[in-house]
């Protein structure tokens, strides 16, 4: 598998279950191949935001060559065994000292990165209208995020952006005492090849924190803390990276029982080079004294407390439990439990003035990067209209940068304004007539304006840099499909099968091709598929529970939503001493630090 070896990790990690296993039905479960292979890090995926400089396996990231007097060593090397990734629990109870800091050396070496990077006021927006709407496309049934190995979209928002200041830390930017504002942060992936984070997603406990203080050290806002002086549960209304999975009867899946899961509450990963915006409510009181201290980390730790507890002195009492529930309670003193180690992975900090703010963007050449991943992050949230609006200042911020003028076209083609996009896309491919994902949208953009011939022109060059890219195939099969050249659209879809045998939309489009050509029998088949891979809608009316007993958890499922702390929660004491470690979270957060810094550096 030397040559092969992403797949021979995907033999582990992309999974799923079936009915044998959870008496219920086939169930994507974690899914590291598929995002790795659509995306830019393969150099399999047309349509990425960003490409690395060379294309990468997982081995290259989690085999490091290591120095070795090894007799199969190659050169003084071997590809290191340890796997550095994410488990800092088993080197943590086991005291591998070595092991642990390997591992936490990994997590904080700059693959991800927090930015601060907009503010605008909390108004009452008299007269605004905002629009929703839901996703129209089948969805594949998955308790994992899916990325770019899909068309598959969710619900969009359309409305006015507002007032905004961006970049947070240009200058003149001030808050005005007795205002509530909203902070937006960014979340960038960077030199990851696979959803962040990855695995497991049920039973960890990611999430980005934020406080704000002012130069009295007051806390005026504070999202993510953690609970019991920082060895509890992080507090509910925080901003999590997870798969929130729901068992028949509504209860949450917190103790690895993936085979009672019938249902997702939500899922939020950010896929590879993307981002995700994340959007904080900060009151200041008319009082405050500034400047204003904005403070935002992204911790990790290995496993929620909850499941820690549960793994090691958890005892069911008497209650009802199933084949598809358990709505049992559990006590937790039967034995220690150990602290895991919370980390931090990336950290961000901006420090700002109070006076007249003057509501402006400041658009520099500088900044075009930032813009831009502010722009992914509210894209992939489905806020079309603010995504627009952050591309428009990044081809403002550099012209001549083509996916800027092309981000501009993906908001208004997922909005529904092709013609609109198509300037834009065009633009783009003046400037770099080779680029790949260009063609792709030109494609969609001739697609629905009826012109199928050119838009199989385009797809045919998008296929041609990018053979493997599965939508871009799909998207040929479609397109001969609705020309009605069905057995060349089979042959088409056939390929996409070649990369995934479970692609749902390529078994939807080849169950119409085989009606068309007139074999039953072959469309029965791929109706039967189809019907297996994708989701049971009917399945989300078990979320009721959990959104009417949690509004902090209905918040978090919404997929644009603000996380307002210091308004409606106890904010707890800040410790006047923060311990002096390596990077692991304390309850309190300090002052100091770059706007935008990995925790170790890395890029």
């Amino acid at each position: 598998m030397r040559q092969d070896s992403p797949e021979f990790c995907a033999t582990c990690h992309k999974v799923h279950l079936d009915e044998p296993v959870n008496h219920y039905r086939w169930l994507r479960g974690f899914n590291e191949y598929d995002n790795w292979q659509a995306s830019g890090v393969s150099g399999q995926g047309a349509r990425s935001f960003y490409y690395p400089p060379k294309s990468s396996t997982c081995s290259d990231c989690h085999m490091p060559l290591v120095d070795s007097h090894d007799p199969g060593n190659r050169d003084g090397k071997v590809h290191s065994h340890r796997f550095p990734a994410a488990n800092t629990a088993i080197p943590s109870v086991n005291h591998d000292d070595e092991q642990l800091r390997i591992t936490e050396q990994f997590l904080q070496s700059g693959f991800i990165t927090v930015d601060l990077f907009a503010a605008a006021p909390v108004e009452a927006a008299a007269g605004q209208v905002e629009m929703r709407r839901r996703a129209d496309t089948p969805a594949l049934a998955s308790t994992f995020a899916v990325g770019e190995e899909s068309e598959q979209t969710g619900p969009t928002v359309i409305r006015e952006v507002g007032k905004i200041a961006a970049p947070i830390d240009a200058p003149g930017v001030c808050f005005k005492p007795g205002s509530t504002l909203r902070i937006d942060a960014v979340v960038r992936t960077r030199k990851i090849g696979h959803f962040f984070p990855a695995g497991t997603v049920d039973g960890f406990d990611v999430w980005l924190e934020f406080q704000a203080r002012d130069a009295k050290g007051r806390i005026l806002a504070w999202s993510g803390y953690v609970e019991d002086n920082g060895r509890g549960p992080v507090e509910k209304g925080a901003h999590f990276y997870r798969s929130y999975q729901i068992d028949g009867e509504g209860n949450a899946i917190n103790k690895r029982n993936a085979w009672q899961t019938r249902s997702v509450l939500y899922v939020r990963l950010i896929p590879p080079g993307a981002a995700d915006t994340v959007h904080f409510r900060l009151p200041i009181p008319a009082d405050a004294a500034g400047p204003i201290t904005l403070e935002t980390r992204l911790n990790y730790r290995k496993f929620t407390r909850y499941y820690t507890q549960f793994a090691f002195a958890g005892k069911a009492k008497p209650g009802p439990s199933g084949l598809s529930f358990d709505s049992r309670d559990y006590t937790f003193d039967s034995a220690p439990v150990p602290d895991l180690p919370i980390v931090t992975l990336a950290k961000a900090t901006a420090r700002v003035e109070l006076g007249e703010p003057h509501w402006e963007p400041v658009v520099r050449k500088q900044d075009r990067e930032r813009w831009n991943d502010w722009g992914i992050g509210m894209l992939l949230q489905g806020d079309l209209k603010g995504a627009e609006y952050a591309f428009r200042r990044v081809t403002e911020a550099e012209p001549e940068y083509a996916d800027g003028w092309l981000n501009v076209a993906r908001a208004l083609i997922q909005e529904g304004e092709t013609e609109a996009a198509r300037p834009f896309v065009e633009k783009s491919l003046a400037l770099q007539p080779s680029l790949a994902r260009g063609h792709f949208f030109l494609a969609m953009v001739q697609k629905a304006a009826g012109d199928y011939d050119g838009a199989l022109a385009q797809l045919n060059e998008t296929v041609r840099q990018y053979p493997r890219d599965r939508v871009a195939l799909n998207q040929v099969g479609r397109i001969l499909f609705l020309q009605r050249r069905y057995a060349d659209a089979v042959a088409a879809l056939d390929k996409t099968l070649d990369v995934d045998p479970e692609d749902l939309q390529a078994h939807y489009n080849l169950m119409l091709c085989y009606r068309g050509l007139g074999q039953a029998d072959k469309a029965d088949r791929e109706q039967k598929l189809f019907l297996r891979f994708k989701a049971d809608e009917s399945s989300q009316a078990l979320t009721a529970k959990p959104r009417l007993l949690s509004p902090e958890d209905n918040n978090e499922r919404q997929p644009i939503h603000d996380h307002i702390s210091g308004e409606r929660l106890p904010l707890p004491k800040a410790p006047a001493v923060r311990p002096v470690d390596t990077g692991r979270v304390s309850p309190a957060l300090p002052a100091g630090g770059a706007h935008a810094a990995p925790v170790g550096g890395g890029q």
